[in-house]
């Protein structure tokens, strides 16, 4: 190699290694204004919301005096329509996902299917609200309830949890299935036993965004007949008499925090902004806390996986 063709060939790595040191600076950049104004929006809800944090704002029904309203029946519904979501969601989209990866065939037809779960992903909201209004609440007759919107929360998220685990299966080695094959394992006990629980820490990674995205939704939950006032609560699901386990609360009439939000929002008195901020901070509280439970449990995960 001649000294010009080498010294041009040092000019070339110099000129990449700056555009990469440029753009290494400018994410940087990006990232900590964008996580800068996130926590300036968070300190100032906090700021708002916490003097009106105490024990009547959490036990008291909406109204419309602001130093009286609470928001009792907005986090009970959340609950609830969230423990629908997860139990409708979570075990059909780990399933779905266990079989496009592990059993279906490479063929047109999964391609097909993938592309199409990829696609559901981006789907605005307020599709699934129209579409949960005509199957769930008309054609199926379940009406305005929390099983509605917590099926509706499920259609929302189920792309997300079916990516994630498709994902997280695929990152495990094939020679862990090899070994597990090797030993005469089954397909079904090669993945129950092997390669499940070494994706499972991905998998609840998934799950906890596809929660933590459903929790805060709004429009589809308006499009199926969410209240925006509230004053009773739904019949609870135990009760002290045989079966001693009650199902009607699935039928009841919700409300959620952000529609409860919303509702105060729009408010004139500032009083309710202060309210609304505060029950932005219960929001937030409650997406930390169930992500503190996924960290927590794939901590457990990998301290009893052994690689």
């Amino acid at each position: 190699m001649s000294g010009e063709n080498l010294q041009e060939l040092r000019a070339n790595i110099s000129w990449r290694k700056l555009l990469d040191a440029i753009f290494a600076i400018i994410g940087l950049l990006t990232i900590l204004v964008a996580i800068i104004t996130l926590l300036a929006l968070i300190i100032r809800l906090a700021l708002d919301g916490t003097p009106r944090l105490n024990w009547q704002f959490f036990t008291s029904f909406p109204g419309r005096d602001p130093e009286e309203a609470g928001i009792l029946s907005a986090w009970v519904g959340t609950s609830l329509v969230m423990l629908v979501t997860l139990v409708a969601a979570v075990p059909l989209g780990v399933a779905s996902g266990i079989y496009l990866e592990e059993y279906a065939p490479k063929n047109w037809l999964s391609a097909l299917i993938e592309v199409n779960v990829t696609n559901l992903a981006g789907v605005p909201s307020i599709i699934y609200g129209l579409l949960a209004l005509g199957l769930f609440a008309e054609q199926l007759k379940l009406g305005e309830s929390i099983l509605t919107a917590g099926l509706t929360l499920a259609l929302l998220v189920l792309p997300v949890v079916i990516v994630t685990t498709r994902e997280s299966l695929r990152a495990i080695p094939n020679s862990i299935r090899e070994a597990a094959y090797a030993l005469g394992t089954t397909k079904w006990q090669m993945i129950w036993d092997h390669t499940l629980p070494y994706s499972m820490s991905g998998i609840l990674t998934g799950v906890i965004i596809a929660l933590a995205r459903a929790i805060g939704e709004t429009a589809p939950l308006i499009t199926i007949g969410a209240l925006t006032f509230i004053a009773f609560l739904p019949e609870p699901p135990i009760k002290s008499q045989f079966p001693f386990i009650s199902l009607k609360w699935l039928q009841a009439p919700f409300t959620v925090m952000p529609i409860q939000m919303f509702n105060w929002v729009s408010r004139p008195e500032p009083e309710f902004q202060f309210n609304a901020a505060a029950a932005g901070v219960i929001l937030i509280a409650m997406t930390l806390v169930m992500n503190g439970i996924a960290i927590y449990l794939r901590y457990r995960f990998r301290r009893g996986i052994k690689w």
